[in-house]
């Protein structure tokens, strides 16, 4: 995986809690950053879900689709692009 330089600027307080939570990790800063970026991700992605099949149980669908073929058109229809 090609790694890119981001240059972020963080007060005191903020980078404090960030070293911390690094040492407790026994990770490097850049490694934690990493982390919670993919984790904030993956719970964006998952509420983005939650709201999708909830609009979906709203709808009035007389013959609904099997759960393999559901799963195929909800992640053909959310996935490529991530989050919106």
């Amino acid at each position: 995986m090609a790694l890119e330089r981001l240059d972020v600027r963080l007060d005191h307080d903020r980078r404090r809690k960030l070293q911390e939570m690094a040492a407790e990790q026994k990770t490097s800063v850049s490694e934690t950053i990493r982390r919670l970026i993919d984790n904030a991700y993956d719970d964006a992605l998952g509420r983005r879900r939650k709201l999708a099949a909830q609009a979906l149980g709203r709808l009035a669908i007389e013959d609904v689709p099997g759960p393999a073929i559901l799963g195929h058109q909800l992640e053909s229809a959310h996935e490529p692009g991530g989050i919106h």
